[in-house]
This record gives structure tokens, sequence and C-alpha cells, in this order.
């Protein structure tokens, strides 16, 4: 496996500096996120055809995860009659490609050997599900709901392009649809497609959408929405915000900043602050985690385009390494494909048999 180790390492000292300054543009074009809104929004606000159960549309959303992972874990199990170290080195190299990261890869490997020799089992099938439960104890316990407690204020943040302003019309739509009066901050006053996609969105949903020009001060911005929130007797305020880590030192500033402002006019106010990740950066979503945490306390992470990338193992890999809880997981464009994160529901999805 050191060919492995040195590839791995190599790769991440060459691209480390690079990658976690890197801002893809957003993914959609205006007239693409119309369509969607009009499609799907549109349709998830009036009733319809029946849907797809939460389960189903999960379980087709890791389908890509699914069949990379437990597709190759399948197969080695299978070419494994017994239980040796081989074994684990061949899960070893399946779990690391597959975005699990090195560290809670060995993790789990360890503690997987330490039961393998307690309970002395000499079947690689019954390592499968020896398996599946030191990433269940990994994952932990399911987060608690978002919007239990109200009046809350979730301050949204991450990196231009991760699906932040997306994730923010689908929250606020799916709480509204709960029966909680929402009010959208549109606080990433540095990019005018952000604030003109939230109109859209509160308009489709009828959720009122607080925004200030181009260039205005973001915390401002948030102070309204929380004024407005409180004459409104509003129960959610979802405060969008920029993701500029080409500058970083204004960016955690501006961070900070809003915190305050937060806390100093609604301190009675439930607080969450979500770390939106895109799935499909790997790896590489670790780092931006590492650099918001040094300006806010992260109390949940959203991880998106989890159908767009077969390395769904990066999920295991930022609750291990990072010890925040993951409270939403994306799944696919419908407001529906945006759901709550259960440890057990992703695990019975992930190793279904096909």
């Amino acid at each position: 496996m050191a060919g492995l180790f040195k590839k791995l390492f190599n790769r991440d000292q060459e691209n480390e500096k690079e990658e976690i300054l890197t801002e893809e543009p957003e993914q959609l074009t205006d007239e693409e996120f119309e369509a969607i809104l009009e499609e799907e929004v549109g349709n998830e606000e009036i009733g319809g055809n029946e849907q797809p159960s939460l389960f189903s549309r999960l379980k087709n959303g890791l389908a890509k995860t699914r069949k990379n992972i437990t597709g190759k874990l399948n197969e080695t199990f299978s070419s494994f009659k017994s239980v040796d170290e081989e074994l684990f080195e061949e899960l070893e190299e399946i779990l690391i490609t597959s975005d699990v990261g090195v560290s809670t890869t060995m993790k789990i490997l360890d503690n997987l050997r330490k039961k393998v020799k307690e309970q002395n089992i000499k079947e690689s099938s019954e390592v499968k599900e020896l398996l599946k439960q030191e990433i269940l104890a990994i994952m932990g316990e399911k987060a608690e709901k978002l919007g239990e407690q109200t009046p809350v204020v979730i301050l949204v943040i991450g990196v231009n392009g991760v699906g932040k302003t997306t994730s923010i019309g689908k929250i606020a739509s799916k709480m509204k649809r709960s029966g909680k009066k929402v009010i959208i901050a549109a606080a990433d006053t540095f990019r005018a497609a952000a604030i003109d996609q939230l109109e859209i969105w509160g308009k489709r949903i009828g959720v009122d959408v607080i925004k200030h020009q181009e260039g205005a001060d973001p915390a401002a911005v948030i102070f309204d929405a929380i004024n407005g929130a409180k004459s409104r007797n509003a129960d959610v305020v979802i405060c969008d915000t920029a993701g500029r880590l080409h500058n970083k030192k204004n960016l955690m500033e501006e961070l900070k900043k809003i915190s305050r402002v937060i806390e100093r006019e609604y301190p009675e106010a439930h607080k969450e602050t979500l770390l939106v990740l895109d799935a499909t950066t790997g790896q590489n979503a670790i780092s931006q985690a590492a650099v918001f945490k040094e300006a806010v306390n992260i109390t949940g992470l959203v991880l998106t385009k989890l159908d767009g990338t077969a390395k769904g193992g990066i999920i295991i890999a930022v609750k291990s390494e990072l010890d925040i809880p993951v409270k939403l997981i994306g799944v696919g464009e419908k407001v529906d494909d945006l759901q709550e994160f259960s440890a057990g529901d992703f695990l019975d999805a992930l190793f279904e048999e096909q």
C-alpha cells in the first residue's frame, strides 16, 4: 500500500493550497435555475402527482456511490473466504479511494481488526456488517432537526459554487410547508446573481426576502432581516453570506461581524450556522471547513451534490475529522432531494444489495 499512500500524499501536497482557494462559478445559468424552479418548486408547493418516498430519493441519489463502494466491497468479501491482513489491505484501498480519507480509514480498520479478533470472526462475509456498524458509530445519532426551536436564525456559509443559494431556497420552502413563517436575508451582497436567485425563490414559495443594493454591508442586511422578523413574528430567518475565499481575511472578519450582529440584535433566538460543502470536491471540502471554523462556530453541515459523485465516502470523513453533525444532504435537484440526514437511512441506502 506504500504506492497508494505516496500517490495520495504527493497529490494532496501539490494541490492543497490551490484547491482550498478555488472558487467555482455557480453551476446553473439564470435560465436553467428558473426552469428548475418552475418545474420543481412550483409542483412541490401545489402538490401534484405522488412523489417518491424520501428513502427512494436517497437510494437513487446514492446510486453512484453505492455502485462504487458497495460494489467493490461485495466483490472483495466474496473473493476472500477467510479473514486475513490482505483482506484489510483491500478494504483500506477501497475506503481511501472512495474519499473516506486516510485517518478515518485507519480509525475504522483499527477498530475492525480489534472486533474481529475479540469475536473470533473467521468468515469474511461477517466483516461487512461489522464495517457498517463502525461507520454508524462514526456518524453518530441523528442531529436535531432544523427549526425545532424557534425563533431561529440560520446563518448559511460556504464558498461560491457549492449550492449555498439553492440550499437556502430549499430549506425555506420545506420550513414554510411545515407551517413556519420564514424570512430570507440576501446578505451575499457581492453577487447580484445570488440576490436575484433568492428573490425568485421568495416569489415562488411565498417567503419575504430582505435585500439591499449590490455591494452593501452584509451585516446591515441581516440587521434589517432580524428587525423584520421581530415585527412580523417570523419563526425563521435564513441568512445567505458571501463565499469569497480568495479574500480570506476580509471574509472571515465579515462572518465574525455578522455573528456579533445576530447575537446582539436577537439574543433570545436559537442560532444555527450551517456550512455548505460540495461532495464532489472530495477531501478539499474538509480543507474548506477548517478555514471557516476559524471564524465561526459551525453547528451543522449541509453536504450537497452527493448524487453527482461516486465517492460519497466524503460524508464519513467530514463527520469523523470535523466532529460536526451532518444535518442535511443533497441527493438531487428537487426540493425534497435536500433531506435531513439520518445515519441509519444513509447506510441502509448505501449498503442495500442491488
